[in-house]
């Protein structure tokens, strides 16, 4: 575990690896097995001790501005509806009628006043009690308030909101984050924040090799070296290990003015990316002047296909100096930016590199102790997996 220092002396020592030609490092160099990207029965406990027992980010609150305004997301066990409350509380549900299971809501978000099933007509309100069933005089006999929708734990922290995958669960974001990331996303007042866009993608690559692209500082220079490798440093990470979150900070090349100087009192934070990994699967990245929010879901079934959604946090357009078509433009822009980023330049070489953890003779592989947030990660999904085969012994 690590002691958070100051922003301004975080980055110094980043300044400072960068002067050195090195980079924060894990204890040892790691070896694994390409099957934990294949392996069906990994990616059933991943699913269930993993997004069944503890939570992880669907959303923005942004996303679900007004009462009854909902989203449906697949996650790994369940599809699901997320919708704001009357009271301004949010609650998930399962995605399902509790009559004849048909699914309910079948956009991607909306406004809603009740849920309608359009197989037999059945109605639920936002607040997930059955409020219709059809021709009830010739049903039967039913307990309404046994049979509403099957409600999922699910909080509003810190602008996010978060389920746990399972009906059966309870959910504590504070004490998931710990004090320390907890009070860490409370300093960046991500609440006051609008999500100008989200998009999400399915994609033929186990979520773990996706992950781990999105904490690799070892690859930038290499895979893009017209992009983002001209703007951040490749290999130099002022590291913070928080147990099962973690922080670094990557130099811009920018800062590079203060390597043959002391930047004495100047303030460094336009010089640097900083980077949030937040177990299970997301990685908050803090740019200059927005947050950039990117999410690695398995697939129900398949451990060969993922779902990655992205998210573009920044101040609305009263909190920013721009009018409106100026902010709308700048936005727009960085959002291409990080879309063509990802879709040119990272996906193809993860899915190549899925096809190729498929090879019967692949070998065992390593981590770096250099790529240090990428060991955090693969400790802490570990960890998750094997509380979880404990518990069921």
């Amino acid at each position: 575990m690590t002691t958070s220092l100051p922003r301004q002396d975080r980055i110094r020592r980043a300044l400072e690896l960068l002067r050195n030609d090195t980079t924060d490092k894990f204890d040892e160099v790691i070896a694994f097995e390409p099957d934990e990207f294949t392996d069906p029965v990994l990616a059933t406990e991943e699913r269930e001790y993993v997004f069944g027992a503890v939570p992880s980010i669907v959303a923005h609150g942004s996303e679900l501005a007004k009462a009854n305004d909902f989203m449906t997301v697949q996650m790994p066990r369940n599809n699901i509806i997320v919708v704001r409350q009357k009271d301004g509380s949010v609650k998930a549900f399962v995605n399902l009628c509790r009559h004849r299971g048909a699914m309910l809501e079948d956009r991607e978000k909306g406004r809603c006043r009740i849920f309608s099933c359009a197989y037999h007509r059945w109605s639920y309100d936002p607040d997930g009690s059955l409020r219709t069933i059809t021709r009830d005089n010739t049903f039967g006999e039913v307990d309404r308030k046994e049979h509403g929708l099957i409600e999922l734990p699910c909080e509003e922290r810190h602008g996010f909101i978060w389920v746990v995958d399972n009906a059966k669960a309870s959910i504590d974001v504070a004490a998931w984050l710990g004090p320390e990331m907890d009070e860490i996303l409370a300093g960046y007042d991500l609440d006051k924040l609008v999500c100008y866009r989200a998009g999400g993608f399915d994609e033929p690559t186990n979520w773990k090799i996706m992950q781990d692209a999105f904490l690799d500082g070892y690859h930038i220079q290499y895979a893009h070296p017209n992009t983002a490798g001209k703007i951040i440093h490749t290999n130099v990470m002022a590291f913070e290990d928080f147990g099962r979150h973690c922080r670094f900070i990557a130099p811009r090349k920018s800062i590079d003015r203060f390597l043959e100087e002391d930047p004495g009192d100047t303030p460094l934070d336009k010089y640097v990316t900083e980077t949030h990994f937040l177990l299970p699967n997301s990685t908050l990245l803090r740019q200059p002047d927005h947050f950039q929010l990117l999410t690695f879901r398995p697939h129900p079934t398949d451990p060969t296909k993922s779902r990655m959604e992205q998210r573009l946090m920044v101040p609305s357009v009263e909190d920013s100096p721009w009018d409106a078509e100026h902010w709308e433009r700048r936005w727009n822009k960085n959002w291409e930016i990080l879309l063509a980023v990802l879709h040119n330049e990272d996906f193809p070489l993860l899915r190549d590199s899925q096809r190729g953890m498929g090879s019967a003779d692949a070998g065992d592989m390593m981590l770096g102790r250099n790529e240090i947030a990428n060991q955090v990660f693969r400790r802490e999904i570990k960890n998750l997996v094997a509380t979880g085969r404990a518990g069921d012994q």
